[in-house]
C-alpha cells in the first residue's frame, strides 16, 4: 500500500467513492459520509448530480462542440463514466490528462488510463494549485494551441483562499487558445438552493476529514468565469444544467460552463 495513504482519517476522494456507491473507501471513509448524511441528507444526490453534469457537459463539448482534449483537474476515483469514457464515446479520438495528488486515486490511475485506440489517456500526480506543474506535464499529451475543456469539479472548495482560487484558474486559461472552456462546479451555502444544511455539515467534515472544505457565494463563483462567455443556462444548480429531464431537483452545488472568446 501507498505510504501515503491514511486510513485512520477520512479522505474527501475516498468519501466522495462511498456516496456514489462504490468500494473504494475505508470504514473512516463511511463513518464521516454517513454523519455528514445526517447533517445533510441530499449529500448523495449532490455526489450523483456532479456525476451526471459531467457526463452532459462532456457529451456537448465532444459531440456538439468539437473538443478533442480535456484536461480534468481533481479526477477522484474511477467510477463509471470517467471522463475519458465519455468523452471517448462521442469521439474516440479524444485526448484526457486526468489530474490528482490524492494517493489513492494515483494506486487506481491505471483504470483512468485505458483508451480508445485512436485517443489517448494519461494521468499527472500533481495539486490544483501547482497549475504551472499542471500544464508543462499536460502539454506533453495535449496540444495546448489547440482548445481544451479545462475541468475542476468539486476541486477549487479545497483551495480556501479565493484570490487564490481564481489566480489557479486564471493561470489555467491564460495558457490555453480561444475555444478552450473552463467547467466547474462548487457547493454553496446559497439559500436559494438549499445551502443551509451545508454549513454544519461543512464544520463537521473541516473537524473530522481532510482536505478542508469551503462554500462560495454565487458572486464569488461568477468571479472564476471572469473574461469567459458563459453557455446557456449560465450558473444554475448543476442538476439544472440543461437537464434530462425538467424535473430536476435541485442541489446546492453550482455547475457552469464558460468559453474563452
Amino acid at each position: 500500500m501507498n505510504d501515503r495513504i491514511r486510513t485512520d482519517i477520512a479522505h474527501n476522494a475516498r468519501v466522495w467513492n462511498y456516496w456514489l456507491g462504490g468500494k473504494d473507501n475505508y470504514p473512516v471513509d463511511r463513518a464521516v459520509g454517513d454523519q455528514v448524511t445526517r447533517f445533510y441528507p441530499s449529500i448523495g444526490e449532490v455526489a450523483r448530480a456532479d456525476r451526471a453534469f459531467l457526463g452532459r457537459v462532456v457529451t456537448g463539448l465532444a459531440a456538439d462542440a468539437g473538443v478533442r482534449q480535456f484536461l480534468d483537474i481533481g479526477t477522484g476515483l474511477p467510477t463509471a463514466d470517467n471522463t475519458h469514457e465519455v468523452a471517448q464515446r462521442a469521439a474516440p479520438d479524444a485526448r484526457i490528462v486526468y489530474v490528482d495528488n490524492d494517493p489513492i486515486v494515483l494506486t487506481h490511475a491505471r483504470a483512468l488510463l485505458t483508451s480508445a485506440p485512436e485517443g489517448v489517456t494519461e494521468y499527472v500526480d500533481a495539486d490544483a494549485r501547482e497549475p504551472g506543474k499542471i500544464l508543462a506535464a499536460a502539454g506533453t499529451t495535449l496540444d495546448l494551441t489547440r482548445p481544451v475543456a479545462v475541468m475542476m469539479l468539486g476541486i477549487l472548495n479545497f483551495v480556501l483562499d479565493t484570490d487564490e482560487a481564481r489566480r489557479i484558474v486564471r493561470t489555467l486559461m491564460d495558457a490555453v487558445p480561444s475555444g478552450s472552456y473552463l467547467v466547474l462546479t462548487h457547493p454553496t451555502l446559497e439559500p436559494e438552493l438549499g445551502g443551509e444544511g451545508n454549513r454544519d455539515a461543512m464544520a463537521f467534515w473541516n473537524e473530522n476529514a481532510t482536505p478542508p472544505i469551503t462554500a462560495r457565494s454565487r458572486a464569488e463563483f461568477t468571479s472564476f468565469f471572469e473574461g469567459l462567455e458563459l453557455l446557456e443556462p449560465g450558473i444554475v444548480s448543476c442538476s439544472r444544467w440543461r437537464p434530462a429531464s425538467e424535473e430536476a431537483y435541485v442541489v446546492a452545488q453550482f455547475g457552469a460552463v464558460g468559453r474563452k472568446p
